[in-house]
């Protein structure tokens, strides 16, 4: 029997969404629930998905995670529904809170998921925006507690493009404590707004930027990568695969981190772009762990906003 835990904020749009609290406690939740056989129920409840983006772990967590708990999806594909040919988001939320329990909304602006979360009286989830990806998060920081026990002295190097990913890692590491390191080359930095904030949350935050990723490992306990383009970025990805050269986790990167190192990627991965196959695949790797752990933390969130 494990205790239900409603959190203080309907939506979950952000990281920074969850308190400290709330945040270890939906971690703990999603660890019990990988461990044991669980007793949340959400019979005829209902997920309506709305993924404006391609997307694979994603949408089949949520799918598999709202079975788990008893209920349903509903793939309200924008090509073969009134999203698509242009209805308001303030029509579509408030007729969907009618049908629907929840929504999980996969889209390009920050701004479109806070106007869904304005008109719905249902929880709204951020299931990937251009400024947050906080589902994935949860999930990175879950395989991280599981790996080390927890998160004190934990030193985290990200490497690569300062995109939605690595906001949502910064924001929960200024939420946990723990020193985030983000290297990437000049002009590629997280945003200044993402930084001030994540500083603001916690006095004793250690957000540290590098140009240098042999630096930026040295004495890291976590190595986390993506993909140098994200998704809507394609006529980019040529100037920024030359920019980031130098920057792909391979074996001799690894071997300047601590010896109890291990290493994450979002996936998807272009194998020898961000990282090496050898890389995905050696001992050290967690990926695979970390990519099951998506459905483990939003069978959790969702049994959170579920009411």
């Amino acid at each position: 029997m494990v205790n239900q835990l409603k959190l203080l904020n309907r939506n979950f749009l952000s990281s920074l969404d969850l308190s400290t609290s709330e945040l270890n406690k939906v971690l703990n939740l999603a660890e019990y629930i990988k461990q044991n056989p669980f007793d949340i129920r959400h019979e005829n409840k209902v997920l309506g998905l709305i993924f404006n983006k391609a997307s694979t772990r994603t949408r089949v967590s949520f799918q598999v995670a709202m079975s788990n708990l008893g209920g349903t999806t509903v793939d309200l594909n924008p090509n073969t529904s009134q999203i698509g040919r242009g209805e308001l988001i303030k029509d579509t939320a408030r007729v969907l809170s009618r049908y629907c329990d929840v929504l999980a909304i996969r889209t390009f602006k920050q701004s479109d998921l806070d106007e869904y979360a304005y008109w719905a009286t249902i929880p709204v989830i951020n299931a990937l925006s251009d400024i947050e990806h906080p589902c994935q998060a949860l999930a990175d920081y879950l395989t991280i507690k599981e790996e080390f026990g927890g998160f004190k002295d934990v030193v985290f190097t990200y490497i690569g493009d300062g995109n939605n990913v690595a906001n949502s890692l910064i924001y929960c590491g200024a939420l946990l404590g723990i020193e985030v390191r983000i290297a990437c080359p000049i002009g590629y930095e997280p945003n200044s707004e993402i930084l001030n904030k994540a500083k603001r949350i916690n006095g004793d935050t250690k957000v540290k930027l590098f140009n240098d990723p042999i630096k930026a490992v040295a004495g890291a306990n976590v190595l986390y990568t993506d993909v140098w383009s994200s998704m809507g970025e394609e006529k980019n990805r040529d100037e920024k695969d030359k920019n980031f050269l130098g920057f792909t986790i391979n074996k001799n990167l690894l071997n300047n981190a601590l010896d109890n190192a291990i290493v994450l990627h979002c996936l998807p991965a272009y194998r020898d772009k961000e990282i090496t196959d050898e890389v995905i695949n050696c001992k050290k790797s967690r990926i695979f762990d970390q990519a099951e752990n998506r459905l483990h933390v939003q069978q959790a969130l969702l049994s959170c906003l579920i009411n």
